[in-house]
């Protein structure tokens, strides 16, 4: 992989373009996932300190990952280039992001271990079932996502909200609220101002 086509490649589903199956731009995604899957093999097989963690992170990602992120392994995503952390960002164990539609987490968020992140919707044409379309998931500062959170492509959750374990996050989420079940629905709003993320 060039770094002229990841740019290009990530110019493209960031725009929500179609990923057709069996393109070039779907061929490209796959031949990305296996160096993606060879960096998460480093990171999830033996004992890594949280440096080595954070460095196979940044080889990962393609970008710096902070001293103060932290990622229990395992730890799982099929792309890695498309996912941006921030500060001093929590991930719990065994959590699953599919960033190739782009993930990204805001300072001084905390991820529940078995969580699930997913960016792209497959077509539901059953003779275009390998289309897919990106979107992007955009998780605001100070936000606490529970054990065991689905949270769908497209989804904003506002800054300081919190997502109630094992709930299906299928729309946006306010700033401040709390919100949980399958759809997750608001329950009420956590009291502090957004002053405060």
């Amino acid at each position: 992989m060039t770094a002229t086509e990841l740019r290009d490649f990530l110019a493209h589903v960031n725009s929500g373009a179609l990923i057709e199956g069996g393109s070039e731009h779907h061929r490209f995604m796959h031949g990305a996932a296996q160096e993606a899957l060879r960096i998460l093999a480093q990171i999830n097989t033996g004992y890594r300190t949280p440096g080595e963690v954070r460095a196979l992170l940044t080889e990962l990602t393609g970008r710096a990952v902070d001293e103060s992120v932290t990622v229990f392994p395992p730890f799982y995503t099929e792309f890695g280039k498309n996912l941006v952390l921030g500060k001093d960002v929590f991930i719990n164990l065994g959590c699953t992001f599919q960033d190739t539609g782009g993930i990204t987490i805001g300072d001084g968020t905390l991820i529940g271990h078995g969580s699930t992140l997913t960016t792209l919707n497959h077509s539901i044409d059953p003779d275009r079932r390998a289309d897919m379309t990106p979107a992007p998931i955009v998780i605001g500062g100070k936000v606490w996502v529970g054990a065991g959170v689905t949270v769908v492509p497209g989804v904003n959750i506002g800054g300081g909200a919190v997502v109630g374990a094992g709930a299906v996050v299928t729309r946006d989420v306010p700033a401040n609220a709390i919100v949980a079940g399958i759809p997750a629905k608001l329950i009420r709003e956590t009291g502090f101002g957004a002053s405060r993320h």
